[in-house]
């Protein structure tokens, strides 16, 4: 078998496939383990692709042995897979799109069985649907949220679609064991004995193959910018310079170049990439430059701030939302943000353990963010969006689909139906007109009707919330000829927590001093009984 066909490369790419060492050896070693993995069955592979530096390498490495492999050998396809969590950072959506578009056209031209696609989270799991519409707080460390619907969900679903096409697939990716000692402890620990593969942590019949494990992050840039590594003395001791062999940028074997890739790590201070999320071992990508603009996973966004610093300065109003939705995070602002009833109606009292049992506080844990502060944030989003049209590329920060989503959340809202359907007024007060709002089918109160209620329910000491949802239950089983399980679903509508979070306070901690007081009056009771008991012992009696 031939390593490399001499037409399809031009006459540097030889030299440098044969006499650059990667990680120790040479570069032609590591295409001739990537043909003889391919080569070895019929199962199709998968590239996650993030269109960062690792990435981008494995690609490269991946394009370049099926080059090198006669046309007929080319037997099964190689599918490209790119998630887009519609928050990316722009210019990094910008950069993943025509990189997906260089690659499906390079395999064209090439007879590569190469396809690129790009996947995305459905509508109703998207970070805005989620956050605006259901009021979810903003990710932290220990609530995200966001990776299992926006990242994990889409990925696993194109790859069982090729498992049930295929019955078996076998993942490439970038990982890097210097990159991400975690990860690589993961992939090790279900690496098949005698075998270049990896059994997929969640997924039956997917395989794990990480061509690139072993590769420093100065391999990386060498197969993406043909660039070589020469050590020099400084006054700040031995560096290693990169030194252009031959033109300052080469084109990847698809074509096009890695200028723009590499000034979006050049002055990146040792952030990675956001690598393709297949599983909850993958770790936060808060820091990368290939991560979501809206991440508050961490504390500061060096990566946007950084991308800012050097010319990108139409972000900075993201970065500024970005840390608004952050501060939101804080312990000490939750409950200026939040409402104090959760999504399931009641208030939940945060809880301690004394001598192994569970101990409620005079504290709760808050729930979904008001509606007053989503209808807020949503308005300063869409003004964000066409202030900065002309920047995005026809890419939108949030999408009409996704309006659609936080509407209809916002009229079924749990907790504060939007009675007014106020979102279509705030999108035509941003932008100057209506889009097409098909009338929601549930049932809606109109303003009228939610001012009329806000004004008589109190007067009987009833929640104006609690009567519209009871009307709603009833209309929603009006017709039905048998209302199997009505009385207990009025049960809980009644029983959910309506007042205010001082009233429902004020209500346990009188609860608790009643339990408290009645139990000392039955432990007087019961030493009183005991002490008659041993009268009556005395007395002989008993």
């Amino acid at each position: 078998m031939k390593l490399i066909h001499q037409h399809d490369l031009e006459e540097e790419y030889i030299d440098f496939i044969e006499n650059e060492q990667f990680s120790g050896r040479y570069l032609s070693e590591f295409i001739a383990d990537t043909q003889r993995v391919y080569l070895a069955d019929t199962r199709p592979w998968v590239i996650g692709y993030s269109g960062g530096k690792d990435s981008s390498a494995v690609m490269a490495l991946v394009y370049m042995s099926l080059l090198g492999l006669e046309p007929e050998q080319r037997h099964k396809p190689v599918f490209v897979v790119a998630s887009d969590t519609l928050v990316e950072t722009p210019v990094v959506v910008d950069h993943v799109n025509n990189s997906l578009k260089a690659i499906n056209d390079g395999a064209k031209r090439d007879d590569l069985p190469i396809t690129a696609h790009k996947v995305t989270p459905k509508t109703e799991q998207t970070f805005w649907s989620n956050l605006l519409g259901k009021g979810y707080p903003a990710p932290t460390r220990n609530f995200r949220w966001c990776t299992e619907r926006m990242k994990i969900d889409p990925v696993s679903t194109f790859i069982t679609e090729k498992v049930s096409q295929y019955d078996e697939v076998i993942v490439v990716l970038g990982s890097r064991s210097q990159e991400s000692a975690s990860r690589a402890q993961v992939i090790k620990k279900h690496k098949i004995d005698g075998s270049d593969l990896a059994v997929h942590t969640t997924l039956a019949n997917a395989f794990i193959y990480t061509p690139i494990d072993t590769w420093h992050v100065d391999d990386v840039w060498k197969i993406l910018r043909l660039c070589h590594l020469k050590q020099q003395e400084t006054p700040y001791g031995p560096r290693n310079k990169w030194i252009d062999k031959y033109d300052l940028e080469w084109e990847n074997p698809w074509g096009g170049k890695n200028l723009l890739l590499w000034n979006l790590y050049k002055d990146s201070s040792g952030q990675g990439e956001c690598p393709l999320v297949i599983d909850e071992t993958t770790p936060s990508c808060g820091n990368s430059r290939f991560g979501c603009w809206t991440c508050t996973v961490v504390t500061k966004d060096r990566a946007m701030e950084s991308l800012v610093a050097n010319g990108e300065t139409w972000m900075e109003p993201l970065l500024k939302y970005r840390n608004i939705l952050s501060r939101s995070t804080s312990p000490a602002l939750k409950k200026k943000y939040r409402n104090h009833i959760r999504r399931n109606g009641r208030l939940a009292f945060k809880t301690l353990k004394e001598d192994g049992e569970k101990v409620l506080l005079d504290d709760y844990t808050t729930g979904p963010y008001l509606l007053k502060y989503r209808r807020f944030m949503l308005r300063v989003l869409l003004q964000l969006q066409k202030k900065l049209e002309k920047h995005l590329s026809g890419q939108a920060l949030i999408t009409i689909p996704e309006l659609h989503a936080v509407r209809h959340e916002w009229l079924n809202d749990p907790n504060e139906p939007d009675w007014d359907d106020s979102l279509p007024a705030i999108f035509k007060e941003v932008y100057g007109y209506d889009l097409d709002w098909t009338l929601d089918d549930t049932t809606q109160f109109s303003r009228e009707e939610s001012q009329l209620l806000n004004t008589i329910a109190p007067k009987h000491g009833i929640s104006p919330h609690m009567i519209k949802k009871l009307i709603d239950l009833e209309t929603s089983m009006s017709g039905l000829t048998r209302r199997t399980g009505i009385f207990n679903k009025l049960g809980r509508l009644v029983q959910q927590d309506w007042e205010s979070a001082e009233e429902i306070i004020e209500e346990h901690l009188e609860s608790r001093q009643n339990q408290m007081r009645q139990s000392k009056e039955v432990k007087e009771i019961s030493q009183e009984l005991e002490a008659l008991n041993k009268l009556l012992v005395k007395e002989g009696l008993s």
